[in-house]
C-alpha cells in the first residue's frame, strides 16, 4: 500500500517558548498489519512536533526491540495495532520510567479487545449493537445481517458486512486468521458518527459519509471520496448525547491523554457506541486531527497538546 502523505504542516503562530519535554520519541510503523497507516500518522506527529519546537527521533519499530536514544524524555506513541496499542509498549516504557501519551497499559489491554471492551460498555448500560463471540466455525449466531471482527485488530482489517448466509462462513474464517476471538455484531443499518477528545476536551461530532456505505480499510486510507462532515449534520441534542455518551465510555474504560468513540446511529436516531480507539490516527485522512481542526484546534498545536501531557504511568 503506498503511505498515505501527511498534511503539509502550517508552522505561522506557533509558540515555541517553554516546553515541558525537549527532546522526544515518535514510535511508528511496527509489525502489524497496519504498519503502514502508522508510518503516516508518526511521519505526521513528527513533523508537527518539530513545527512546536521539540528535538524528536523519529523510531521506525520493526519488531519487539525497542531502542531508545538515552536522552529522550518523553514518548509519542503512534504504532497502531498489536504491540502498539494492546498495553505492551505502554508496560515497557512504564519499566523505563518514561512518559508517554495515551493510556496506560491495562487500560490500552483493554480498549484494543472488543470484545473485553463491550463487557465494559454492557456493565456501565452504555448502548451498544448485540453480540456474541466466535472461536470456530460454525453456523452464524445472530439474525443477519451482521458485523464480523477480529477482537483484537484495527483500522477495519478482517472486518465484514454479512448480509447473505452464503457469505458467512468466508467472513469468518477470514476474519479468524487475525484473532481466535471473533466479534459477531448485530449490524445498524444507518449514519456513521465519531467523538474524539483530547486532554479532557471532547471534539465536536464528525458523521463519516463513505462512497458506497461501507467505511473500510480503502474508504480510510486509500481512497479520496470518503465524505467528512464536521460538525456533523445532526440536532443539536443528538450531537449533545453522542458527547455524553463518548465522555461516558472514556471514563468506564479509563482512558487518559486522547480517544476516539465510534458510533452508528439508525434511522430512528438511537446511537450505539461500536468502540474505542486509544491511539487514533493521524494521516491526512484521520478523523481525530478533522474533528479538532473544526474546534479551531490546529495540528501542531493537537500534537503538542497531547506529547505535553505524556504521563509516567
Amino acid at each position: 500500500m503506498t503511505q498515505t502523505k501527511p498534511a503539509t504542516i502550517d508552522t505561522t503562530d506557533v509558540d515555541t517558548g517553554a516546553r515541558r519535554f525537549r527532546r522526544v520519541a515518535v514510535l511508528k510503523g511496527g509489525a502489524s498489519a497496519e504498519r503502514e497507516v502508522s508510518l503516516a500518522s508518526g511521519a505526521a506527529i513528527a513533523e508537527a512536533l518539530r513545527a512546536a519546537g521539540y528535538h524528536v527521533d523519529e523510531v521506525d519499530v520493526t519488531g519487539t526491540d525497542l531502542r531508545l536514544a538515552p536522552e529522550v524524555e518523553a514518548v509519542f506513541i503512534a504504532l497502531h495495532g498489536t504491540f502498539g496499542e494492546d498495553g505492551t509498549v505502554q508496560a515497557m516504557l512504564q519499566g523505563r520510567g518514561l512518559p508517554y501519551t495515551g493510556s496506560n497499559a491495562a487500560v490500552s489491554r483493554l480498549t484494543f479487545d472488543k470484545w473485553a471492551t463491550k463487557q465494559v460498555l454492557v456493565e456501565h448500560e452504555l448502548p451498544t449493537p448485540t453480540y456474541e463471540v466466535v472461536t470456530a466455525p460454525g453456523p452464524c449466531p445472530l439474525p443477519l445481517p451482521v458485523v464480523v471482527k477480529p477482537a483484537r485488530q484495527g483500522s477495519s482489517v478482517g472486518i465484514h458486512r454479512v448480509f447473505e448466509v452464503s457469505d458467512w462462513s468466508a467472513a469468518l474464517a477470514d476474519a479468524l486468521q487475525y484473532d481466535a476471538h471473533v466479534l459477531v455484531e448485530a449490524y445498524i443499518d444507518g449514519r456513521e458518527l465519531t467523538v474524539g477528545w483530547v486532554a479532557g476536551t471532547l471534539l465536536p461530532v464528525l458523521e463519516i459519509r463513505p462512497v458506497g456505505g461501507y467505511y473500510d480499510y480503502q474508504a480510510k486510507y486509500e481512497r479520496d471520496d470518503t465524505e467528512y462532515i464536521v460538525p456533523a449534520p445532526v440536532s443539536p441534542a443528538c450531537a449533545q448525547q453522542a458527547q455524553t455518551l463518548a465522555a461516558r465510555a472514556i471514563e468506564a474504560l479509563g482512558c487518559t491523554g486522547m480517544a476516539r468513540v465510534d458510533f452508528r446511529m439508525n434511522n430512528a436516531g438511537d446511537l450505539y457506541i461500536l468502540e474505542v480507539n486509544t491511539i487514533p490516527g493521524f494521516t491526512a485522512h484521520s478523523l481525530l486531527p478533522k474533528a479538532a481542526q473544526a474546534a479551531g484546534i490546529d495540528f501542531v498545536a493537537l500534537c503538542d497538546r497531547i506529547m505535553a501531557g505524556a504521563e509516567n504511568h
